[in-house]
C-alpha cells in the first residue's frame, strides 16, 4: 500500500525528538522481522506510546499499522493522520471488523501494534491482557514481538497534566525474542508467556532507567516497588471479569 503519510510523520517526529534533546535507547530491535507479516504487544503508560513503539521497529525498517480505538479517526486532525497511516479503528461494540482488518494487514506482510491492555496502566506495571494479540498471531503464523516502553508516561499519561516540553528525557525502548504460537496452542498460555516476558522486560527498563526523579514531587512517574508515588496495581487495577 501507498505510504505518502507515514514517511513525512516520522520525519517530523524525529525532529521534536531532536529539538527536546530526547535520550533514546532502543534495544531488541532485530526482533522485529525486516520482511513479512509480525505483531508487537506493547506495554501501555502513555498517550504518546503508539509514536515510540513505531520507532522500535523503524531499525527493520519496519511500518507499524496500530490497533487504535475508533473515535481517534473521528478526531479532525487525528483522523486523516490514522487513516493516511493505514492504523486499524478498533470499535469495542464490533470488533470483529477491526479482527479480520487486522489478519488481513497480517497476511498482506504488515506488521500490527497492539496494546494488549488495552487502556493505560495507573500503576505503570503490567494489567491484565486481552488475548487478541495472540490470536491474531496464531491465525497467521506469524511471530509476536514483546515490546516495551518507559519513560513516556513522563510526558503525558492518564490523569496527569501534558507536559510535552519537556527536555533530555530518556526513553527506552525494549523489545525481546518472540513467540510463535500455533493454531492448536491454548491462548491463555501464550498470553501468560506474553506477560511474563514483558514483565521481565519492563522490570530491566525501569531499574536501568538512567534518570530519577527530581524530588518527591517527581516520583508520580515510579512504580511503587521502586520508591514512586504511583498507584499499586492491586488498588486501581482490579482482574477483569
Amino acid at each position: 500500500m501507498a505510504d505518502l503519510v507515514y514517511p513525512p510523520v516520522i520525519a517530523f517526529a524525529k525532529t521534536m525528538f531532536r529539538a527536546l534533546g530526547m535520550k533514546i535507547t532502543i534495544e531488541g530491535a532485530e526482533h522485529v522481522p525486516a520482511t513479512g507479516g509480525a505483531v508487537i504487544a506493547c506495554n501501555h503508560i502513555s498517550y504518546l506510546d503508539f509514536i515510540f513503539c513505531g520507532l522500535g521497529a523503524r531499525p527493520s525498517k519496519r511500518l507499524v499499522r496500530f490497533m487504535a480505538k475508533e473515535s481517534i479517526f473521528r478526531h479532525r486532525v487525528g483522523g486523516p493522520l490514522m487513516r493516511g497511516m493505514h492504523h486499524i479503528p478498533v470499535d469495542r461494540d464490533a470488533g470483529l471488523a477491526s479482527y479480520k482488518a487486522a489478519l488481513a494487514a497480517l497476511q498482506a506482510g504488515e506488521v500490527v501494534g497492539v496494546f494488549p491492555e488495552a487502556t493505560i496502566s495507573p500503576s505503570f506495571m503490567i494489567k491484565d491482557m486481552k488475548s487478541g494479540a495472540a490470536r491474531l498471531a496464531s491465525a497467521t503464523g506469524t511471530p509476536l514481538v514483546p515490546m516495551v516502553l518507559w519513560g513516556t508516561q513522563r510526558f503525558w499519561t492518564k490523569g496527569r497534566p501534558r507536559d510535552l516540553g519537556q527536555r533530555g528525557v530518556a526513553i527506552t525502548i525494549i523489545a525481546g525474542e518472540p513467540l510463535h504460537p500455533a493454531r492448536r496452542d491454548n491462548g491463555d498460555t501464550v498470553m501468560a508467556e506474553l506477560r511474563n516476558r514483558m514483565s521481565a522486560l519492563l522490570d530491566r527498563a525501569q531499574r536501568e532507567y538512567p534518570q530519577r526523579p527530581k524530588g518527591p514531587d517527581d516520583s508520580w512517574w515510579l512504580p511503587a516497588h521502586l520508591g514512586g508515588t504511583a498507584p499499586e496495581p492491586d488498588v486501581y487495577e482490579p482482574e477483569a471479569m
